[in-house]
């Protein structure tokens, strides 16, 4: 069997990392199956559903590389919904309902009010239809069998569907709610894997009667616990740390990733640098029950851990084109961001300005200035220079090492000076020590 998993967002807001680790996780599950990977994007909300959001979804995916391997929008199959809702019609799966909102509400309360369930009670046979009102539509579930199914991630599910209700699938207006679209779209796409929230495990429930209805074999389903942050359970609302935020703040992509796949589950979060990798070890084996805790600082932590080991060849195009592969392995084990590598490639090829030193520093730095002169550049300069300014000084630790970083750097702290003086050559270090005991 060739897995098809499915992503399918509403286009009424941005994604976040709720939103972005389910659409990660049936990605990774695709890929390691060698199946599809597709984007639905579900629209049926004409009023909150925007051509921009569903842009912008596509958007943050490319940006992410979960790129989908085919896209539909709920909104084009309209034809397909009515007519599969019609054979549900015929064969009395579908019904008409004429309770208003309020008589519902009250219902609901009297039979909280008597310690009982408050399922959707069915109205008999040849009850009287409201004159000059329009139905809405619920699925009439079978009250036969429980309904039992192996969950990858909660193992075996049962349910009594005496104590739930028919669910609503469609409006008076003739507008669709969520559960029966959805359904009608994966058999359609031969979805052979769902994967969402934990919050959908008693939706999965009902659905797998509506496949059942439809003649189709229901899916496998994975439900994972939800995503929390500090404020709780995330949401539209909530959760507004997403692509935006993260490429505003300079993160790699693929550090958000490596903590989405691996949070919530008994695998260490690590700086993995390909979907490849993760896909290879993605298992929903290792999945736990407890919510997922995701801290936006682990993602900081994770970036710059990455960027410590990215090979050259996977930043050459986001870095100044004069960059090489010696500058890039010399700087990223300073990184916290990639775009703080202009700063340094400055540092080691262009000009500083002059720091402030005190009195006795700049006697130092211009001792320096004479020694480097004179030392031989071709072995270790560095080296070379702090142990002549030691012997000439009598200085050493930070009297010795700070006003020469200084001086040759601009800033306080950064790479191994080693690394960067013999970068920067004799004539630029040389210069920037004459300027800096001059000032």
């Amino acid at each position: 069997m060739s897995v098809v998993t499915r992503f399918a967002p509403s286009p009424t807001g941005r994604l976040h990392v709720g939103n972005i680790r389910t659409a990660l996780h049936n990605f990774l599950f695709a890929r390691k199956n060698r199946g599809a990977f597709i984007l639905r994007i579900d629209d049926t909300d004409r009023e909150r559903s925007t051509a921009e959001f569903d842009q912008a979804i596509r958007d943050d995916l490319e940006w992410l590389d979960l790129a989908p391997d085919r896209i539909v929008r709920q909104s084009e199959r309209f034809d397909l919904y009515e007519r599969e809702f019609d054979r549900l019609k015929a064969a009395g799966r579908v019904y008409a309902c004429y309770e208003t909102p309020e008589e519902l509400e009250l219902r609901r309360k009297v039979l909280l009010g008597r310690g009982l369930p408050p399922v959707y009670e069915r109205k008999p046979e040849g009850a009287p239809v409201p004159e000059g009102q329009a139905p809405h539509w619920r699925f009439r579930l079978d009250h036969g069998a429980p309904i039992v199914f192996n969950d990858l991630v909660r193992g075996e599910q049962k349910f009594d569907p005496k104590l739930l209700s028919d669910p609503v699938v469609r409006r008076e207006d003739g507008s669709w709610l969520y559960l029966l679209p959805s359904v009608i779209d994966d058999v359609d796409l031969g979805i052979t894997h769902i994967v969402r929230g934990e919050d959908h495990v008693s939706n999965s429930a009902t659905q797998i009667q509506m496949f059942e209805a439809l003649g189709a074999k229901p899916p496998e389903f994975a439900h994972e616990a939800l995503l929390v942050m500090a404020e709780g359970k995330l949401s539209k609302r909530l959760g507004s740390y997403g692509a935006p935020h993260l490429r505003e703040a300079g993160v790699e992509p693929i550090a958000l990733l490596d903590v989405l796949a691996r949070i919530g589950t008994s695998q260490p979060v690590e700086p993995l640098t390909s979907l490849d990798q993760l896909a290879a070890t993605f298992d929903f084996a290792t999945f736990g029950r407890a919510p997922a805790h995701f801290d936006p600082h682990e993602v900081e932590l994770v970036n710059a851990r990455l960027l410590h080991v990215l090979p050259f060849d996977q930043v050459r195009d986001r870095l100044p084109m004069a960059a090489s592969e010696a500058d890039w392995l010399l700087l990223r084990p300073n990184l916290e961001r990639l775009a703080d590598f202009a700063g340094w490639f400055a540092v080691l090829h262009g000009e500083v300005d002059p720091p402030e030193l005190s009195h006795d520093e700049r006697l130092l730095v211009k001792e320096a200035c004479g020694i480097a002169e004179r030392i031989d550049w071709s072995a270790e300069p560095w080296r070379a220079l702090t142990e002549a300014v030691k012997a000439a000084t009598g200085k050493k630790g930070r009297e010795l090492f700070h006003p020469l970083r200084l001086a040759l750097t601009g800033r306080e702290s950064g790479p191994e000076m080693a690394g960067l003086v013999a970068r920067m050559g004799k004539e630029r270090a040389t210069r920037r020590l004459e300027a800096a005991a001059k000032r």
